[in-house]
């Protein structure tokens, strides 16, 4: 555990709070792509299954457990206890088709032939491009609340700090993991598209359109 894993950490629970106490306590989901957070939810899913494997930390396990409960809390209040503020018409990224992709990938490229290694990897795939449906709404839109920026802010926080910590670890302990530094850099890739016209766009008065 070095600051920049730490804070990375931080700002990834953050984000997740965020968003989740904005729909707590507004009780509505307009704005809010539920596919993204479908996908964070199987991403957390597939990615820590290790819980019933090994033992690292009591932080560590605690951490992983708030992710897990978070994203499905999410889950349920977009799809159900709110469903009537979700706006599902704005919906229109193709999900089945990112999961098939990046089902295919984890059994082509990964470090261990196994089941827990393949969807380990395919959770490192799919985080790398969840917050694709997001975009996509904001997109057709052509609107973002203030609230969804501060999410994907701290969401990309996490992203760029966790590149920095693969750096650290590489330089000061010799270890590197290439499938999730370049799955990270495609996350931070997004994020800093998204920024950029944001600031570009947005700030200035104008639609907000990817370039899709």
């Amino acid at each position: 555990m070095n600051i920049f894993c730490l804070t990375g950490n931080l700002s990834h629970l953050a984000a997740i709070i965020i968003l989740l106490l904005k729909i707590w306590k507004t009780c509505l989901c307009a704005g809010i792509s539920g596919k993204n957070q479908l996908l964070f939810a199987l991403v957390f899913t597939t990615h820590y299954l290790d819980l019933f494997t090994a033992f690292i930390s009591f932080y560590n396990t605690s951490m992983k457990l708030i992710y897990i409960a978070c994203s499905y809390a999410t889950f349920y209040l977009i799809y159900m206890k709110f469903k009537a503020t979700y706006d599902g018409n704005h919906e229109t990224f193709r999900v089945e088709h990112l999961l098939v992709s990046v089902g295919r990938l984890s059994f082509l490229v990964n470090h261990d032939f196994t089941p827990l290694e393949i969807l380990w990897t395919f959770s490192i795939y799919l985080e790398s491009v969840a917050i694709l449906p997001q975009l996509f709404m904001i997109s057709k839109t052509g609107e973002v609340e203030t609230i969804t920026t501060h999410y994907l802010f701290f969401l990309g926080l996490y992203c760029a700090l966790y590149l920095i910590n693969w750096i650290w670890r590489y330089y000061f302990e010799g270890f590197f993991n290439l499938i999730a530094v370049v799955a990270g850099e495609v996350q931070t890739i997004l994020y800093g598209v998204f920024f950029y016209l944001y600031v570009t766009k947005v700030l200035k008065g104008k639609k907000l359109r990817l370039p899709v």
